[in-house]
């Protein structure tokens, strides 16, 4: 009986840690493109709020889900050209121009919680499981793996996509060089303003939708600064990862596995203290980046400005 009810603990683990990964998944791999190319995007969390604030009002407003994604990924997309406005065009330090974004994302969105929404939490009926068939009649695995709304699907396939992407295309190569050494790229051709601003714009639609995907299918309500730091953490899971998708993956699935970890401990009563609990992922993050840091090597060009004229 103890060793059925350690696989049923264990299960349920696996499968509230493959949905927490959800908006770190969104948010951490349009940040690793926005990186790849030079880019370091602060302003993730402030996006996420605005994303996750549109995203919900919009679903509530048309009963209408997919117009809720939408609005989301592009409320995302407008702050991303802000952000790429303000670092690229403009030349401003990209890490005070990312902790500005945050703080208006966060002030705007509270602003207009309490205008439009008028400060109340309500909650809507966000995306539903889709059971796969075949897949989830799999023995113990089948359930957990193949049993999530299409958000979490989302999210994993745009893993490989994103490596495909960046690693496979003409468009990952010229990211990967201006990341590396824009003034070489531009005296190849490349633009080096332009890739900076779509990779940006990616990174502001992606993130968006991370913050929808916690209104709209994680926890279906919005209520003020409701992602708490999911931004900044994804914005660290990219160094984790290496500035690789699968990198990012294997980070985000850490990071959600020991939060669901942690979830479960509170509900099954363990005598540990809810504080340490709910500090055990951030600690381990903390871990984590210590020692991926020493390990890894970030684009050349990460963090800054690039001048055509003194190449």
């Amino acid at each position: 009986m103890s060793d059925l009810f350690s696989l049923t603990v264990l299960l349920g683990i696996l499968g509230t840690g493959i949905r927490l990964a959800t908006p770190y998944l969104y948010a951490a791999i349009g940040e690793t493109f926005s990186q790849r190319s030079g880019v370091l995007n602060l302003g993730v969390e402030g996006i996420m709020l605005m994303g996750a604030l549109s995203g919900f009002y919009m679903g509530v407003t048309t009963g209408n889900l997919w117009i809720g994604l939408l609005a989301a990924a592009f409320v995302g997309l407008l702050m991303g050209l802000m952000m790429a406005f303000v670092s690229v065009t403009l030349q401003a330090t990209q890490g005070i121009s990312g902790i500005g974004l945050h703080l208006f994302g966060l002030g705007l969105s509270t602003l207009l919680f309490k205008t439009m929404l008028q400060g109340r939490v309500e909650s809507i009926s966000g995306f539903q499981p889709i059971r796969i068939p075949l897949l989830a009649d799999i023995p113990y695995l089948g359930e957990v793996l193949f049993n999530h709304n299409i958000m979490v699907y989302f999210a994993f396939l745009l893993v490989p996509v994103a490596n495909f992407v960046l690693n496979k295309t003409t468009f990952g190569l010229s990211v990967r060089a201006v990341g590396q050494n824009p003034e070489s790229a531009d005296s190849l051709g490349v633009n080096v303003n332009l890739v900076r601003y779509t990779t940006v714009s990616i990174g502001g639609i992606l993130a968006g939708i991370a913050g929808a995907s916690l209104s709209l299918a994680l926890i279906n309500l919005f209520q003020e600064n409701m992602t708490s730091g999911i931004g900044f953490i994804a914005v660290a899971l990219v160094y984790f990862g290496g500035w690789r998708p699968w990198g990012v993956l294997a980070g985000a699935l850490l990071f959600s596995m020991v939060n669901a970890l942690q979830l479960w401990i509170q509900v099954l009563g363990i005598q540990i203290p809810s504080d340490i609990a709910v500090m055990m992922p951030y600690i381990l993050t903390i871990l984590a980046l210590a020692f991926a840091v020493n390990r890894t090597r970030a684009p050349a060009a990460l963090t800054k400005a690039f001048n055509r004229g003194e190449n």
